[in-house]
């Protein structure tokens, strides 16, 4: 009997696996969960007790991998794949819950247990993603603000950009040095990673950079209206690097943006051509920076977009801290000097520690969103994420927007949330 049962739960293991594979096969990016029916093993093949086991389907745009359908626990319990649940693997693709053959849940649906974690956006899982979401916005707003007003005060880009890497270098390697590894750094690169790494991070810098530029030249509402134009560099450098041609009507939902972000600029107040250009400068290596991090996914294997963010944080602070030197380093001191003598030693280094924490912490929450929800919900949320960045700053800055602004800047929103849905809908056929 022992052997009969033996012999019967291999056929289940080789039955789950090949339906594992052939899903795989069948489908370039396993939009949604595969599943087997528990009632077609047959009631003698179905063990009286079980535990789950979850099989991560991580891939990039070429594809991807999922482990072999193995076993639950060391007596040999078999698994088959069911729809229950639903989880978000590190290449923000979805996940295949495997359950065991014997389990209520298998038979006819998730636990009560699984409901408590899994129930929609009041469930476990849901309360947690719109946590991260919360914290995503709430430190992007204490950002740009704070950010601006240290500008207001210390109007030294260069500088103020090196310090944001520094500070979130810093706070990686202590959580690194704390055993935090998987929140930080990972695990040590070789020369040739270094190599697929150090190209992304370049771009990051420099349109960090650009970007604060802008931030300190204009309206932080002007600077966020013109980076909506991102997704327009983005489809010229994918056609111009990678040689991929973007879809007609995912072409034509930049219109609204390029016009938006026209009329938008035209009619802002504080509109002069150094914020505009460096906001267009950040744009572009943004973009860059966005082609190169899909060949640096490709190529460097076991690494999370956290552990991508705090080496690019640490690559950029060894570029950004010569370039501040070159340009600013003469009058830094005596600008320090005015800042502190207005603000007071404390809220001057304190309130420069804070925009660093929040720059680092903000984008390392993005990473952790994009995590837990599709692409598609993610560029919701950055467009939302931008609306609230912008119309927070206008209240406490005081910023006067004309009628024209408000117009432009919807239309160029409006725009990119067209771009986000309608990539991933041409992305998905």
């Amino acid at each position: 009997e022992i052997k009969i049962m033996s012999a019967r739960m291999s056929q289940v293991h080789m039955s789950c696996r090949g339906s594992l594979e052939g899903a795989l096969r069948s489908s370039r990016h396993l939009r949604r969960p595969f599943s087997t029916s528990s009632s077609s093993l047959g009631s003698s093949a179905k063990p009286s007790s079980c535990s789950s086991s979850v099989i991560t389907f991580c891939g990039g745009a070429g594809g991807g991998n999922a482990s072999r359908c193995g076993w639950a626990n060391t007596n040999g319990v078999p698994l088959i794949a069911t729809t229950t649940s639903i989880k978000r693997c590190a290449a923000a693709r979805p996940s295949v819950v495997l359950r065991c053959a014997g389990s209520s849940a298998a038979a006819g649906g998730a636990s009560e247990e699984e409901k408590k974690e899994d129930g929609g956006m009041f469930g476990k899982e849901g309360l947690t993603t719109l946590g991260f979401i919360l914290f995503w916005y709430a430190l992007n707003i204490g950002f740009n603000i704070n950010n601006k007003a240290l500008f207001n005060q210390f109007p030294f880009p260069w500088t103020v950009s090196t310090v944001h890497v520094i500070v979130g270098s810093i706070y990686c390697a202590v959580l690194y040095a704390l055993g935090f590894k998987d929140a930080s750094f990972g695990r040590p690169i070789d020369k040739k990673e270094f190599g697929y790494l150090v190209k992304p991070a370049t771009m990051h810098a420099l349109g960090h950079i650009a970007a604060n530029l802008s931030f300190a030249a204009v309206a932080i509402s002007l600077t966020h209206t013109v980076k909506t134009l991102e997704p327009a560099f983005n489809v010229v450098m994918s056609k111009l690097i990678l040689g991929t041609v973007t879809p007609l009507p995912v072409v034509a939902t930049l219109a609204p943006i390029i016009i938006g972000v026209a009329l938008a600029s035209a009619a802002e107040v504080s509109f002069n051509w150094l914020g505009f250009i460096c906001a267009m400068l950040s744009n572009l290596t943004f973009s860059f920076r966005a082609v190169w991090v899909k060949e640096c996914q490709a190529n460097v294997k076991n690494f999370t977009a956290t552990n991508n963010y705090a080496y690019t944080s640490v690559i950029s602070m060894f570029i950004c801290a010569p370039l501040a030197l070159i340009f600013e380093g003469g009058s830094v001191v005596e600008g320090a000097k005015t800042a502190i003598a207005s603000m007071g030693a404390t809220t001057f280094w304190f309130q420069l520690f804070l925009v660093g924490i929040f720059y680092h912490l903000y984008n390392q929450f993005a990473y952790q969103t994009l995590n837990r929800v599709s692409p598609v919900a993610h560029g919701v949320c950055n467009v939302v994420k931008r609306i609230v960045v912008i119309f927070s700053s206008v209240i406490f800055f005081g910023n006067v927007m004309t009628q024209k602004t408000i117009i432009g800047t919807c239309i160029a929103i409006a725009g990119t949330y067209l771009y986000t849905t309608m990539n991933q809908k041409y992305k998905a056929k």
